[in-house]
Order: structure tokens, then C-alpha cells, then sequence
């Protein structure tokens, strides 16, 4: 059950952010180099949390336990 909530309010913070994203981008008072440059720096955080988490998920399934006795 805890899943559920956590996937529920995942969604909606996802619903919440598209909505101010396209807001955002959308506006025509914002000039466009300044739409572009955020654009971009999301995208490089965006890029950065991808090679973090699929570090820590490669590091996880390694499972180096050498010196653990048995």
C-alpha cells in the first residue's frame, strides 16, 4: 500500500511539473535564449541523476563482499 501512495504522489508532483514546464516554455513575455539556457541545464541535471543512478544501481548488482567469511 505504501507503494501505491508513493507512486500517486509521484504522478502528481509529475502532472505538476509538466504543467509549470509547458507553462514556462510557452510564455511569450520570457525571452527564448533564456527558455533555451534553462532548457538546457535541466537537461544536463537530468543527464547527471541518469549516470548517478545507473552507478549506484551497477555498483549495487556488483555485490563485492571479499572480505566476508563464510
Amino acid at each position: 500500500m505504501q507503494r501505491v501512495a508513493y507512486v500517486l504522489i509521484g504522478a502528481g508532483v509529475l502532472a505538476l511539473v509538466g504543467w509549470s514546464v509547458k507553462g514556462f516554455f510557452l510564455a511569450s513575455e520570457i525571452p527564448v535564449v533564456v527558455r533555451a539556457a534553462v532548457g538546457a541545464i535541466g537537461l544536463g541535471v537530468i543527464i547527471l541523476i541518469g549516470i548517478v543512478l545507473n552507478d549506484r544501481l551497477s555498483t549495487a548488482q556488483k555485490g563485492d563482499f571479499k572480505e566476508v567469511q563464510r
